[in-house]
């Protein structure tokens, strides 16, 4: 099989999943409790009024119908219209999408600034203190739950330590970039170090303990390979062995899981959103899931699974590039 080939199996598998995450979330809507017509209408509405309010929302269709609708809708890439609103799902998700991101992307580079090298040296030092103190680390990083990390953080860093901005943010990363090259003013980018800080080390800690854990395994594993040896008999600097050759051959199982786990971080940041205020789409699915706006709930998780669906069908490529007896299996 040719990498077109597989790529287009991968493409097709994630058509499916996609098709069935649509399929789940839309008929979640008639399976759990609370009903959108009592959420957006006054508590003293006549049943005229809601039966009105329910016309309008498409809601009296058969459940066919309305989900014929929104698949025939979503070809078209229309998410629909938000039922409290009034305005475009499509402009008012994308609208949160970069903050989620830039959130998810801080995150995976802090993870990798600390994990690799935390795993190196853990490799490189096994049953000694440093290889137990990153063991440590990765057992309480792995245990410990977002939210309580959040708040902690919150609590030590921002009240005790000094005044790092605890919720929200001023500027974006496009604004900040903005403001460097076209104002030549650097304190943009200053702003959203300070304010993605916080969140992006709680949303990361879990990754970073996985990462080191995965890269430790990994560099273990090649230390007891033949080349090890023959690279050392040559004559080479220990550094370069580690890092040139055994960490290299190490980062194809890291670079898969860096791009599951880069879905997994754009899904899981809802609650760290929601400790810190961030603006992205964790936050706003909160915020809609309390006022039943059942077409935004909807749209946000779809994005989610398209989000992971694709960027599982990247891993894969990249996968199969560096690897290419994946491509053949």
């Amino acid at each position: 099989m040719g990498l077109g080939k597989f790529l287009i199996k991968r493409t097709i598998q994630g058509v499916i999943v996609i098709w069935g995450v649509v399929t789940i979330t839309f008929f979640l809507r008639f399976l759990t409790p609370g009903d959108p017509v009592s959420a957006l209408t006054p508590p003293d509405a006549g049943p005229e009024v809601r039966e009105r309010m329910a016309e309008n929302l498409g809601l009296n269709d058969p459940i066919h119908i309305q989900y014929a609708d929104y698949i025939t809708d979503l070809l078209m890439l229309d998410l629909g219209t938000s039922m409290r609103t009034g305005r475009s799902a499509s402009i008012m998700i994308l609208a949160r999408l970069p903050a989620t991101l830039e959130l998810a992307l801080a995150a995976t580079i802090i993870s990798m600034i600390i994990a690799i090298p935390l795993g190196v040296i853990s490799a490189r030092r096994r049953h000694q203190k440093s290889d137990y103190a990153a063991t440590m680390f990765s057992l309480l990083g792995i245990s410990t739950p977002n939210f309580w990390l959040g708040i902690m953080l919150i609590i030590l860093v921002a009240v005790v330590v000094g005044p790092i901005p605890t919720g929200g943010r001023d500027v974006s990363f496009w604004e900040a970039t903005v403001m460097l090259f076209l104002e030549a003013n650097p304190r943009g980018f200053g702003n959203w170090a300070i304010h993605i800080f916080l969140p992006a080390i709680t949303l990361g800690t879990y990754f970073t303990a996985l990462l080191t854990r995965l890269t430790r395994s990994g560099m273990l594993e090649e230390l007891g390979k033949t080349y090890v040896e023959a690279t050392r008999a040559k004559g080479l600097p220990e550094t370069l062995v580690l890092y040139k050759h055994v960490l290299r051959n190490t980062l194809i199982p890291i670079i898969t899981v860096l791009g599951l786990q880069l879905g997994t971080l754009i899904g899981g940041a809802v609650i760290t959103e929601e400790v810190f205020s961030w603006p992205g789409i964790g936050s706003f699915l909160i915020q809609q899931i309390a006022y039943r706006d059942w077409v935004l709930i909807q749209g946000i998780l779809i994005v989610i699974g398209v989000g992971f669906v694709v960027i599982n069908i990247i891993v894969d490529a990249m996968y199969a590039k560096l690897n290419p007896k994946v491509v053949t299996e």
